[in-house]
């Protein structure tokens, strides 16, 4: 019998842990697949809480549904008539006191249009000129390895792209657009300037790709995304849970490995998926985890909070799903979603539900990190009468704080992951590393990179055997 460990019972963790189960089943191995959780429940940042009606998301509250690893998940579990999906609309930008509708005809607040630039009420004429050159410089020397903020200011000039872009894009990839790259975060847009000789001529002349991806691009389940949870849990009776269980220290061994536990005793094993953040693969690697390695990674910290109100969801701007902050001091939230508006499953009566995002990258983290939860509240609500004008005092909070916990890619990243990858090669071959700490951000990522990771390890190290 093969035996195959799976740390980390997030969603990466579950998905890998799925996935072998399948892959035995289909090929009649004799596979015993041990899962381990230092939780006493699964899902790791995956969680959903209900509470007077609402329901609400500890972690991220959608997946992304480009990816194929959702949808066949999703069809293997039999959750199709389950789904549901966010509902279009406005996003706004808060800046000068007031919300700026983001023209709809931008990605991430870059227009595919010179119409679309026109019509920005957060950029001067003189703005617009500067960013009209982008249909007239063409010759570059930016690769995929360029700080992202540079290739724009580049072509599009600075006042759209700090006032209109940068706020978009710093708050999908929580990071500053000059420590991302263009190959991590927008590769398309050097094909389009070297292809096109115009950011926005190629914007615009993929256009039918970019509406097809902004309509219903997310999805969630009827009762929140733990019903994904719960489902992949449900669906493998094969696999051994550890719940409770911390791993503590893998060690090579003759015959394989050993994996010190905290709860379960010392367990063998063929192969390992570690689907955990660096800091603990580092932890469970001990001295074979060279320090100067690890310290390329970077993670970054969230704080969001809930609330809920005894008013109708109509109280918000018709056709909106919420606001990104221009981070000139005006309020201190870094972004609002709209959630009742953007997601009617987690409000059925129509009440008003938002949630607020404060991310390290804001000026005043420092000090809401030192904040008990009513001075909190006391913020989330000063920010609400500033931005929505609302006043009343909410029925449901939830605070919600990630510290250290949100992997951030910056300009060594990928380097980083393939250095850490051949170590493992070299000194642990059957580990395996998986996860949002190494191999892409968000949920269908994760699903991908743990059925990813499944395979390898089961043609490399299980079925060869």
């Amino acid at each position: 019998m093969k035996k195959v460990l799976v740390v980390g019972g997030g969603i990466t963790g579950l998905s890998a842990a799925h996935r072998l189960q399948r892959l035995a089943a289909e090929s009649a191995e004799d596979i015993k697949i041990t899962l381990i959780e230092s939780e006493d429940r699964l899902g790791g940042k995956i969680r959903t809480l209900q509470e007077d009606g609402f329901i609400m998301e500890t972690g991220a509250d959608s997946i992304v549904t480009r990816h194929e690893g959702i949808r066949t998940l999703v069809d293997e579990l039999g959750l199709g008539d389950r789904i549901v999906h966010n509902a279009t609309g406005i996003s706004y930008l808060y800046r000068d006191g007031r919300l700026h509708a983001i023209p709809a005809d931008t990605v991430f607040g870059i227009p595919m249009s010179e119409e679309s630039l026109m019509n920005s009420t957060l950029i001067s004429e003189e703005g617009k000129r500067a960013a009209l050159k982008d249909f007239e410089t063409s010759d570059h020397e930016f690769t995929r390895d360029s700080p992202v903020g540079a290739f724009l200011r580049e072509f599009l000039g600075d006042e759209l792209v700090e006032r209109q872009v940068a706020p978009v894009l710093s708050g999908v990839y929580s990071g500053s657009i000059d420590s991302l790259t263009l190959g991590s975060t927008l590769p398309y847009l050097l094909e389009y300037k070297n292809g096109y000789g115009s950011i926005i001529k190629g914007l615009g002349a993929n256009r039918a790709k970019f509406e097809a991806q902004s309509n219903k691009k997310f999805l969630s389940f009827d009762g929140g995304l733990s019903v994904l949870i719960d489902a992949l849990e449900e669906a493998m009776p094969d696999v051994e849970f550890l719940k409770g269980t911390r791993a503590e220290h893998l060690q090579k061994t003759d015959a394989g490995y050993e994996l010190e536990t905290a709860g379960a005793g010392t367990l063998q094993a063929d192969a390992v998926i570690l689907a955990l953040p660096d800091g603990q693969v580092r932890r469970i690697l001990g001295e074979g985890a060279p320090e100067p390695l690890f310290g390329k990674f970077m993670n970054a910290s969230i704080l969001t909070m809930y609330l809920g109100y005894d008013l109708p969801d109509a109280e918000l701007p018709a056709d909106g799903t919420g606001f990104i902050t221009a981070g000139d001091g005006q309020v201190v939230c870094n972004a609002c979603t709209w959630t009742s508006r953007k997601w009617t499953h987690t409000s059925p009566d129509g009440r008003l539900l938002v949630r607020l995002f404060y991310k390290n990258s804001n000026p005043k983290f420092g000090d809401i990190k030192e904040m008990d939860r009513k001075s909190l509240i006391a913020l989330a609500r000063r920010d609400l009468e500033k931005t929505l004008g609302v006043t009343d005092e909410p029925v449901v909070v939830e605070v919600t704080p990630w510290y250290g916990l949100m992997p951030k890619y910056g300009l060594g990243h990928r380097a980083a992951v393939d250095e850490l990858e051949h170590l493992l090669h070299r000194k642990y071959p059957g580990v395996r590393v998986a996860g949002a700490a190494f191999h892409g951000v968000g949920i269908g990522l994760c699903i991908e990179d743990g059925r990813g990771q499944a395979e390898t390890v089961y043609k490399e190290f299980i079925k060869k055997q």
